[in-house]
């Protein structure tokens, strides 16, 4: 499933796509929990700074993470969204 072209109103430039199962958990402060089922890498007008948004499966963001890279962002995953092989894409 294809995200929008803007998430948070930051511009998708990669993103994945788990498929039906999700790439992981995340824990909330709260003692729930919401799966993964999108990560996008994105990048607000005008700043340098990267991020890494995790989405459940309607591609709203539950998470996020700054890096001043899309190679970091990408290579810096946590251990528990690797339960699903990633394959990016590039926006367009």
């Amino acid at each position: 499933m294809n995200p929008p072209d803007y998430l948070d109103s930051a511009k998708v430039i990669k993103w994945a796509w788990s498929g039906s199962k999700p790439f992981g958990i995340i824990e909330d402060t709260e003692g729930g929990s919401e799966e993964v089922f999108g990560i996008a890498i994105c990048q607000y007008d005008d700043s340098a700074t990267i991020y890494r948004f995790s989405c459940n499966k309607n591609w709203e963001v539950i998470q996020d993470g700054v890096y001043d890279s899309v190679e970091k962002a990408i290579a810096f995953l946590p251990e528990q969204y690797r339960n699903v092989e990633r394959v990016w894409q590039i926006k367009n």
